[in-house]
């Protein structure tokens, strides 16, 4: 299997960030969509219309995107084993875990907006919009440059 995994890596590893991408992409989106939820009137067609668009955003964007993500790295981690122990690794892979845990974050508020709640402020939400962004930079330090 290993072997199949390391003819097929550049393949892995490039589904593997296109993934990557499309997740960013949402998860640098959706904490917008708040703001702007929590800018519009209570009960009112605009907010109907965001919690359509952060529903599909979620569930046809970012969630799919996550588990790819995860599967294909996975993948990628058994044809390198090697990895597994390294620093830039456990870096990258922490930082994977943390846009993984904002990742539920975000659902769960989510699942509060469509109750008719109204989490956290709009100041709250502009920070978590830059968090997964700056952990992407940290990921992507540590694959390309592999300074550990």
């Amino acid at each position: 299997m290993q072997e199949l995994l390391i003819t097929l890596y550049p393949w892995i590893k490039s589904f593997h960030l296109v993934l990557v991408v499309a997740w960013m992409a949402g998860m640098m989106y959706l904490p917008r969509l708040f703001i702007y939820h929590l800018q519009s009137t209570i009960g009112g067609e605009a907010e109907k219309i965001f919690l359509v668009m952060e529903r599909r955003l979620l569930k046809g964007i970012i969630n799919p995107s996550m588990i790819g993500v995860w599967l294909l790295g996975i993948l990628l981690l058994i044809a390198r084993p090697d990895y597994a122990m390294s620093a830039w690794f456990l870096i990258k892979f922490a930082g994977v875990v943390g846009i993984s845990a904002i990742h539920g974050l975000y659902a769960g508020a989510y699942k509060k907006f469509l109750a008719g709640e109204r989490p956290k402020s709009i100041k709250y939400w502009r920070i978590c919009n830059e968090v997964p962004f700056v952990l992407m930079i940290l990921i992507i330090i540590m694959v390309i440059v592999k300074p550990f």
